[in-house]
C-alpha cells in the first residue's frame, strides 16, 4: 500500500518548540508543502522574525537568515534585489511586522517588492509574556491589558491587510485562518497562490493567518480554536483584499 500522507522533505525532522496547541505548527507545514509542491526548495530562502518563531529556521531544510526584529522585509528586500533567481519569503508575527517592522512591510509593499510574507495574527505578543500587540481587539485582556483594550487611549487595533491592500501598487493580499480543516485548505492555497505570483514576478504578496495563542490567552487548545473563530475572524474578515488583477 502507498502512502498518501508523508513530511513535507522542506520540513526538517526535529521536534518544534511551540506552546501545545499553538498553530505555528500548522503554518510551518503549509508553507513546506506548498515549496515541495512547486518545486523550489533548491532556491528558496526563508527570513526569520524576533518572536515566537525566532528558531524557525531549524525546522526547515533550506536556506534561512535571521533578521534584527521588525527588519524581516529589509533584509528580503535586498537578498531579492541581489538575486532575483531566488523564492525570497519572511514569516513573522504581529509584534515583529506590525510594531516594531510596520514601516518595513509598508514601504516593502508599497514598492513592489517580489517576495513573500507569511504573517501569523494571534493578536498578542506570545514570546514576551503576553502583552497587548497592535492587533490586540477591543476589551481583549492582555497582561497589559488587564482590563480589556480600551480604544480611546490604545486606539484600534491594526487591520494589516485591509491597511496594505489600500496602496495603490498592484500586491497579492488576502487573510486566512488556521483553526479547522476547511480553514486550512484554504490557507494553504492561498500561500500557493502567492508563492507562484513570486515565481511569475508579478507582484509583492501578503498571506495573513489567523492563529491561536492558548498560553497567552489562557485557554485550552480547543477553547482557543473556538475563540479565534467566535471572536478573531468576525473582527478581522477572512478573504482576498486585492489581488494584482484588481490594479
Amino acid at each position: 500500500m502507498g502512502k498518501t500522507f508523508q513530511k513535507p522533505e522542506a520540513l526538517a525532522d526535529t521536534i518544534t518548540h511551540y506552546c501545545p496547541g499553538c498553530t505555528h505548527g500548522v503554518a510551518h507545514r503549509l508553507v513546506a508543502e506548498v515549496i515541495d509542491e512547486l518545486g523550489i526548495r533548491d532556491r528558496t530562502v526563508g527570513i526569520a522574525p524576533v518572536g515566537c518563531a525566532v528558531l524557525m529556521y531549524n525546522y526547515f531544510t533550506f536556506d534561512f537568515q535571521e533578521a534584527a526584529h521588525g527588519r524581516a522585509p529589509a533584509m528580503a528586500t535586498g537578498i531579492k534585489r541581489v538575486r532575483p533567481d531566488l523564492m525570497v519569503f519572511t514569516y513573522q508575527g504581529d509584534g515583529d511586522l506590525a510594531s516594531i517592522g510596520l514601516s518595513e512591510i509598508v514601504h516593502s509593499a508599497n514598492r513592489g517588492e517580489k517576495f513573500t510574507t507569511i504573517f501569523i495574527n494571534n493578536a498578542v505578543y506570545g514570546m514576551t509574556g503576553g502583552q497587548m500587540a497592535p492587533t490586540t481587539m477591543p476589551d481583549q485582556r492582555t497582561t497589559t491589558s488587564p482590563f480589556g483594550r480600551k480604544t480611546a487611549t490604545e486606539g484600534m487595533p491594526m487591520k494589516v491587510s485591509e491597511l496594505l491592500a489600500s496602496l495603490q501598487t498592484p500586491a497579492y493580499i488576502t487573510r486566512q485562518a488556521l483553526t479547522r480543516p476547511k480553514y486550512i485548505n484554504r490557507a494553504k492555497k492561498a500561500i500557493k497562490k502567492a508563492f507562484t505570483y513570486q515565481m511569475e514576478n508579478r507582484c509583492f504578496s501578503l498571506v495573513e493567518l489567523l492563529s491561536t495563542c492558548p498560553t497567552n490567552w489562557g485557554m485550552t487548545p480547543i477553547n482557543a480554536l473556538k475563540w479565534a473563530e467566535e471572536t478573531m475572524m468576525p473582527y478581522y474578515e477572512l478573504g482576498d483584499y486585492k489581488t494584482p488583477e484588481d490594479s
